[in-house]
């Protein structure tokens, strides 16, 4: 059963979507062009009930590698397909994934420090509001509304009908 949003929703949708995905596009590309960046601070750094996942992470040089190629890679990939409307839902779930996992890393709990420049937070913060904001798009995706999607959901109505 195919949503039916008004005018406001679909505004407000697709301009999150467009939002975020610039968000995860340019951290993505900001990655990119720094020559010495990686996970690994980030991923030592890690606190809370997973840090000592991320920590051995960080300490494999294979798993280290890995991570930065999807970390820059797929912030690019899901940023870019956001902005376009472009298979939305699955760069929505991409992005959820990938924010979420940076939560993880450093949740906002009672007794952990936070990341620098983070303000005063606890249990709720920006990589779990973007990842929960990523969330609703994978289950509100608008691609068909303005976005490459609107394309491909056409091709295949013309293709139904053709046959």
């Amino acid at each position: 059963m195919e949503q039916k949003l008004g005018k406001n929703q679909q505004f407000f949708i697709v301009t999150l979507r467009v939002l975020i995905g610039w968000h995860l596009l340019y951290e993505g590309v900001a990655k990119l062009y720094n020559p010495s960046w990686t996970a690994k601070g980030y991923l030592l750094s890690a606190e809370g009930p997973f840090g000592a996942i991320f920590t051995y992470m960080a300490k494999s040089d294979f798993l280290l590698q890995l991570i930065d190629v999807v970390n820059v890679w797929g912030l690019m990939l899901a940023g870019l397909a956001l902005i376009l409307g472009l298979f939305d839902k699955y760069a929505a779930i991409l992005g959820a994934l990938l924010t979420f996992s940076y939560y993880l890393a450093h949740p906002p709990l009672v007794g952990t420090e936070s990341v620098p420049g983070e303000g005063n937070v606890i249990f709720v913060n920006k990589n779990l509001i973007e990842a929960v904001a990523l969330g609703l798009l994978s289950v509100f995706p608008s691609g068909h509304i303005i976005g490459l999607n609107r394309f491909i959901v056409w091709r295949r109505k013309k293709m139904v009908l053709d046959n």
